[in-house]
């Protein structure tokens, strides 16, 4: 099942999707925005079902889906923790500026509280004041959950996932030192991020959905040219169970809590740093990390952040080339 949010008002309208992004049916007669269907889920959630079993068999009323009318699936979340899931990713960064990487990087996962009060729409433009704060893309995966229960087990937790979808999760990495100088953690340097403009449930994306992982190559555009095409399922240190247990260790989630899972990252041959995708390699999700292997083999970054007027595109296809969750493609544009 796909659902997704067609832009109206702060919480968008609920619609559900067909399996080839082609058609979408209201489903405003069962929830009126995904939030309230979360909230419900135990009675929202077969009704749901039945409305997009009759979407595909053309037994309902139904439009045409047009992805740049879609808000992100939560227009605004109560709650949107990013982890770092791929350590290979915060390696290669500290790395590059000269700094190890604790052990306890690789047991226990990196997290942080971003803002969630307003994402932007998967077509919205990226706005931006300065370029000099270094604007930059990270492609990632993200769950939503139902209520989870706080100390839950990773295990107990996958049981928590009601749908998956993409992120571009912006960061402003010219703001990032001082900020995490103070001692205090992420606020400036992480603007609004947007989300794909579909959320899947997990059965329904079959063996790509495995662990607790997402299996696929992420594709990850910049201009026209594929900056990365790295596969989400493959060097995920922590899965989403271990992520959803580590934000609810202390506390309980409420159901409509997104979960990141921070750039997706996969390893070079022999655990070295990945190639970009003109030597062979998969590229990368984020030009922080392309920069960071520049500087890594010849002494400084090359590739410059993200300029206004540059365009953005994150996407995932299935095995027939047939988009998942629909694309995230945005502009960076002057405030």
């Amino acid at each position: 099942m796909k659902l997704a949010s067609l832009k109206a008002g702060r919480d968008g309208r609920l619609v559900v999707v067909s399996n080839d992004l082609a058609w979408f049916a209201d489903a405003g007669q069962i929830a009126p925005t995904l939030q309230a269907a979360l909230d419900d889920w135990g009675r929202c959630e077969p009704l749901l079902r039945g409305l997009a079993e009759s979407l595909e068999h053309g037994a309902t009323t139904s439009e045409r889906f047009h992805e740049h009318e879609a808000a992100s699936p939560l227009p605004r979340a109560y709650q949107w923790a990013d982890g770092s899931a791929y350590v290979n990713h915060v390696d290669l960064v500290r790395r590059a500026r000269g700094a190890s990487l604790p052990e306890s990087f690789w047991t226990d996962p990196l997290m942080y509280q971003g803002g969630s009060d307003g994402f932007l729409g998967p077509r919205d433009p990226i706005p931006l004041a300065d370029e000099a704060w270094g604007c930059d893309l990270e492609g990632e995966v993200a769950v939503i959950t139902g209520d989870v229960p706080q100390g839950v087990t990773p295990q107990a937790a996958l049981d928590c996932i009601r749908l998956v979808m993409l992120v571009n999760d912006v960061s402003l990495r010219g703001l990032i030192p001082d900020e995490l100088a103070k001692g205090f953690g992420f606020f400036q340097s992480k603007p609004a991020s947007a989300f794909s403009p579909v959320a899947v449930t997990p059965d329904s994306l079959g063996p790509a959905w495995r662990d607790g992982r997402l299996h696929g190559p992420l594709e990850v555009e910049l201009n026209g040219a594929l900056l990365g095409q790295p596969d989400a399922g493959i060097d995920m240190t922590f899965d989403f169970g271990r992520l959803i247990a580590h934000a609810a260790k202390t506390r309980s989630l409420c159901a409509g809590t997104i979960i990141g899972s921070g750039t997706v990252s996969n390893r070079g041959e022999g655990g070295s740093p990945g190639k970009p995708i003109a030597e062979g390699g998969v590229g990368y999700s984020c030009l922080a990390e392309q920069r960071s292997v520049e500087a890594i083999a010849h002494g400084a970054p090359r590739t410059p952040f993200l300029r206004f007027g540059d365009r953005v595109r994150i996407e995932m296809r299935d095995g027939r080339r047939h988009s998942v969750f629909g694309a995230i493609e945005q502009e960076v544009t002057r405030v």
